[in-house]
């Protein structure tokens, strides 16, 4: 995930980002998640040996397991697997001023699904925010390993492309377009992602649920409207520099729009979970 520009024009850390969008991400998967745990039989059947084994790719500063954690009907033993130190220090920070769960151990490992053997170590896979930064081949080898191991997954936040402004500009569609492409570089899935790892899975013969998890932003966070809307900004330019003028009045007037109350922003993702199939265990 890139770092997003802030309105004065500093760049916050990977961690500061990941702490401002907590919030709206709890909010969009809130509904959704009792769903999805149930779609796995995870909301009222308790793991096989007492203790739920979770591995989370891609954990950040561990939002996936203070979102689930608490709704989970078992006892946990999570793995947050990360390539980056600096947001995995932080996941370890965060645990010691206040604890997730009495019920739940959590170990941090550098690294990413590349180096874990799912089979007998795991007894669900969780990610967020991830599959669309990912290449087809990685989802393909990421659902290959679930399969190889029969371990259910539940897969958050997933980006879809789709954006509503309120109030609409001239430029939106524009931007939106470039936006995706920036999205699709060097392979990655972008917005194609989750119709990408849906048909990965079924084919491997997971049953699949997928709900819609969308942001919905307004008056009530500017700070996270901003950011996101200077980092969407920042990434249509880089793909095409000769949006500069066009994103840079677009920000400011979605900057004023912000001060005033004003501006309303819907981003879709969506949340999926994929149980093994039937007689399945890890």
């Amino acid at each position: 995930m890139r770092s997003r520009p802030v309105s004065d024009g500093a760049t916050p850390t990977l961690t500061e980002w990941l702490a401002l969008r907590e919030g709206a991400d709890e909010r969009a998967r809130r509904s959704a998640t009792p769903q999805l745990l149930h779609h796995l039989g995870l909301d009222t059947t308790a793991a096989p040996q007492g203790r739920l084994r979770v591995v989370d790719v891609g954990a950040g500063t561990g939002a996936n397991l203070r979102h689930l954690a608490p709704v989970l009907s078992s006892a946990q033993d999570w793995l947050l697997l990360d390539h980056d130190p600096e947001v995995l220090e932080r996941a370890e920070e965060l645990l010691d001023e206040e604890p997730v769960a009495a019920r739940a151990t959590v170990t941090t490992r550098l690294g990413d699904l590349a180096g874990v053997d799912l089979r007998g170590s795991a007894d669900l896979l969780t990610c967020t925010a991830l599959l669309d930064v990912l290449r087809a081949d990685q989802v393909d080898g990421l659902v290959a390993a679930l399969a190889a191991a029969r371990v259910p997954a539940l897969m958050a936040l997933t980006v879809t492309g789709e954006v509503q402004l309120d109030p609409p500009h001239p430029a939106d569609a524009e931007l939106a377009r470039t936006f995706d492409d920036h999205q699709q570089r060097d392979g990655r899935l972008g917005p194609l992602a989750a119709g990408h790892t849906v048909q990965a899975l079924a084919r491997a013969g997971f049953s699949v649920l997928t709900v819609p998890t969308p942001w919905r932003l307004g008056p009530e966070e500017p700070e996270l409207v901003l950011e996101w809307a200077a980092g969407r900004v920042e990434a249509a330019v880089e793909q095409d520099p000769a949006l500069a003028g066009t994103g840079r009045s677009w920000l400011q007037q979605r900057s004023r729009e912000v001060d005033r109350g004003e501006l309303h922003a819907v981003v879709h993702h969506v949340d999926l979970a994929a149980g093994p199939p039937a007689g399945a265990t890890s």
